[in-house]
């Protein structure tokens, strides 16, 4: 199980964060000497092998957690409004439990696909014809939005906000997260450096939501030692126990 109670993943510091920038960047760069031949090796496996990659990308997409968690936001904030007795204390936790995963995944999101339109990275179908290496920023289509990949960004911070809140299930659905990444390549979409620097994008931004919403004491606790620790969601558990 992994510990995600840290207050930044992989040991981060105030004082270490310059160094581990320059260690992504340097991973990046030396990355790209094997991005067009990963990504042509990986789409050359044999349809059978790439099936499974097709289907398990969709994990990546964002509509599945953000259009449920605004809908449960929504209707939370308007049941607020409303004369709710001793389901108050409840409610405010679920609106608050729905803002966490809203704004979770998608605030990464968001910067990703900012951050791919500004730079306008072609993707691995315009190989033959531009290489690996042509960019055509701000004004493109999708077809030019390839770093970083979007997919991955959202696959890495649903995986982070489900462990924050679930540590239990952390290993699984970070393995789900890394194959929806490793399916961009397989099915052509993206180059490897675009799924890792993904994978980073949507990390560091679900923990910056987490520590924002615990500096707030939102859900979350930050600790005298530097950890960062889930509330629990007591008020709901009652009502559920008291409904049963």
């Amino acid at each position: 199980m992994l510990n995600l109670t840290r207050r930044w993943p992989f040991g981060l510091t105030q004082k270490s964060w310059p160094d581990a920038a320059a260690a992504v960047f340097l991973g990046l760069f030396v990355l790209l000497f094997f991005d067009v031949w990963l990504s042509q090796t990986l789409q050359a496996w044999p349809e059978v092998w790439r099936a499974p990659f097709a289907f398990i990308t969709d994990f990546g997409l964002s509509d599945w957690v953000l259009i449920p968690s605004l809908v449960v936001l929504v209707l939370a904030f308007v049941a607020l409004r409303l004369p709710l007795g001793r389901f108050r204390p409840a409610t405010r936790e679920l609106a608050m439990l729905a803002s966490f995963i809203f704004v979770g995944v998608g605030l990464p999101g968001l910067a990703s696909n900012l951050t791919k339109r500004l730079i306008g990275r072609a993707r691995p179908e315009h190989f033959t014809d531009l290489g690996a290496f042509h960019f055509q920023p701000v004004l493109n289509d999708w077809s030019f939005q390839s770093f970083p990949s979007g997919h991955s960004t959202t696959a890495l911070a649903t995986a982070m906000v489900v462990g924050f809140m679930v540590p239990r299930f952390s290993g699984l659905i970070l393995l789900i997260g890394l194959m929806t990444g490793l399916s961009r390549i397989v099915i052509g979409m993206h180059y490897p450096t675009d799924v890792v620097a993904g994978f980073v994008l949507g990390t560091l931004g679900a923990y910056a939501v987490r520590n924002f919403f615990a500096s707030r004491g939102w859900l979350f606790v930050a600790r005298k030692d530097g950890r960062v620790r889930f509330r629990g969601l007591h008020n709901l558990r009652r009502v559920f126990r008291g409904a049963r």
